[in-house]
């Protein structure tokens, strides 16, 4: 599809530069009128096959040469994957207004320092609204898995948009805080011209089980624990770590917060309120070498296997805390999509030094955040919709969600499955997808950022997989030819002694085909080292190493 025509002035465009097809990488933005509104910034974590990679963005290279235009940033909430990236974009345009919760904002301002970045925040609570430039933008409350979340309304001259973020409809929040259902109604009774639904749980039957009915077993797990409790979570998930301080409290353990990030976000929930605990059950946690094991619980981050997340460390007996018999882990958190493998190689690593393991696929310690089909058509219902747009999700997510639309109603042509980069307009009432613009993953590799390409993860991929096969040529300036037999340094495989003496003639027979030609060019006769010796090793070791010619004038 080409890119979209240019924007009549009551028209509104919407366009995701990330979070449809994937979970992670939120960021919307909204166009009408010359001026731009974005919608959470976040970013992706990597998966395997994306080896070095710290985190990806989404793409506003489209956006870049109209970054004087954005009124504001909204954030819905404080996950990652809805804010991770706002550094990155205040780094291009550090004086961009930046929208959201007490916690939300207090959370991104820990990690804006970090970047040394000062910010111009606005802080907003439920029943606000607020005028940027022509977006009218009103706020209600939604329960989600971390305190504070944020549906937002945007009132246009094309109309009204009503994005959820991300939400569900727990009836017994652990903060009493429940999703603004009277407020969504009162949206749809005004007329509701587009609604971008959270789509994570669509394809999940009935209502998302509440927070409240994990404490049994949580607690259970306190109850029966021999030695220490070692609690791994999202470093944001406040209400799952409120469960675990009064799940310790009750059975006369400390808590210690281990991992740069949950020291952090805990110490500001505490300082905040949204995080309570009695005087004295919070310790630093190098005071826990004087208790009894029995009286420890640790809390860290790395339940999605981040490679060097606390968790990971203590699996593979790298960590300060050496993890052993009669230690209870628990994981109390989903597994991400893409995770499911790092995941399990931790599992099995803190068994195989004799912990036990509790996770979601043998107790009921975990809830998802997000609103399962049973509430989405409820959701449909009140706020009867003109158009739909299902986002953050993968493709399955996105079309379950779709089709959950449809079953409330809402005309097969008005439910729009849109990818990142496709652009929404819309005009007279109805949502169209008009065109396209470019987005690709933006990777950010140590203090670079964009500078990774897919041909460098590629090479990555192959030295992991097939290692590297260095050639060491001595080449006779007069005659273009081999002088004496090359050397040959294989790492990342361990071929025998003797694999070689057939890979000799086959480089010397390319060298002399170049030399018939009068091929003496060094870059030449390296690709053609390269090339010959790729055959060889593919037909020989039934591998793909990166070849690497080195090329000595004799």
């Amino acid at each position: 599809m080409t890119r979209p025509p240019s924007l009549p002035d009551d028209a509104l465009r919407i366009v995701a530069l990330g979070g449809l097809g994937e979970i992670g990488r939120n960021m919307t933005v909204f166009e009408h009128q010359g001026a731009l509104l974005v919608v959470d910034c976040g970013v992706l974590f990597p998966e395997e096959h994306q080896p070095g990679v710290d985190v990806i963005l989404p793409d506003w290279t489209a956006f870049r040469d109209r970054l004087s235009d954005i009124t504001a940033i909204v954030l819905t909430h404080g996950h990652e994957d809805h804010l991770g990236a706002v550094p990155y974009l205040l780094a291009e345009r550090p004086d961009v207004p930046v929208i959201g919760s007490r916690l939300t904002l207090s959370f991104l301002s820990a990690k804006l320092a970090e970047h040394r970045i000062t910010p111009t925040l606005i802080e907003v609570r439920e029943g606000e609204r607020l005028d940027r430039g022509p977006f009218a933008l009103e706020f209600l409350a939604v329960n989600h898995s971390i305190p504070d979340g944020l549906a937002v309304a945007v009132r246009t001259r094309a109309g009204l948009v009503l994005h959820t973020g991300d939400f569900k409809m727990d009836q017994f929040p652990l903060d009493e805080r429940i999703t603004d259902l009277r407020g969504f109604a009162r949206l749809g009774e005004e007329g509701v011209d587009l609604f971008l639904v959270d789509s994570t749980n669509a394809d999940v039957p009935g209502f998302t089980t509440s927070e409240r009915e994990l404490t049994p077993a949580i607690e259970a797990v306190f109850r029966t624990a021999p030695r220490r409790v070692i609690v791994s979570s999202f470093a944001s998930h406040v209400h799952r770590i409120q469960q675990v301080l009064d799940a310790a409290h009750a059975h006369g353990r400390k808590v210690a917060f281990v991992g740069r990030s949950m020291v952090r976000n805990m110490g500001l929930a505490l300082q905040l309120g949204y995080l309570t605990a009695p005087d004295g059950l919070i310790v630093d946690a190098r005071a826990l070498d004087r208790l009894p094991d029995d009286k420890v619980t640790l809390v860290c981050t790395g339940s999605q296997g981040e490679p060097m997340a606390a968790l990971a460390r203590m699996a593979t007996g790298r960590h300060d805390i050496d993890v052993g018999d009669g230690d209870t882990v628990l994981l109390a958190s989903s597994l991400i999509p893409g995770n499911e493998n790092a995941i399990y190689r931790i599992i099995n690593g803190l068994t195989a030094r004799g912990a036990n393991v509790v996770h979601k696929g043998n107790a009921k310690v975990h809830v998802s955040g997000h609103a399962s089909a049973g509430e989405l058509v409820y959701c449909y219902n009140i706020v009867q919709p003109s158009n739909v747009v299902p986002v953050h999700g993968e493709a399955r997510h996105l079309k379950a969600n779709a089709d959950l639309a449809v079953s409330t109603g809402v005309a097969r042509d008005r439910v729009l499955i849109a990818g990142n980069g496709e652009v929404v307009d819309l005009h007279d009432g109805r949502a169209t997808i008009t065109g396209t613009v470019p987005v690709r993953e933006i990777y950010v590799d140590g203090h670079t950022v964009g500078v990774l390409t897919e041909d460098s993860l590629a090479e990555r991929r192959a030295l992991a997989q097939d290692g590297v096969l260095t050639v060491i040529a001595l080449i006779d300036p007069d005659t273009g030819l081999l002088a004496e037999t090359p050397g040959f340094i294989a790492r990342g495989f361990a071929p025998d002694e003797s694999a070689f003496d057939s890979l000799a003639p086959v480089l010397e027979k390319a060298l002399a085909g170049a030399a018939e030609r009068a091929v003496t060019a060094t870059d030449e006769l390296e690709r053609r080292i390269v090339r010959a010796t790729e055959s060889w090793a593919r037909k020989t070791l039934h591998r793909r190493p990166v070849v690497i010619p080195v090329l000595i004038d004799a």
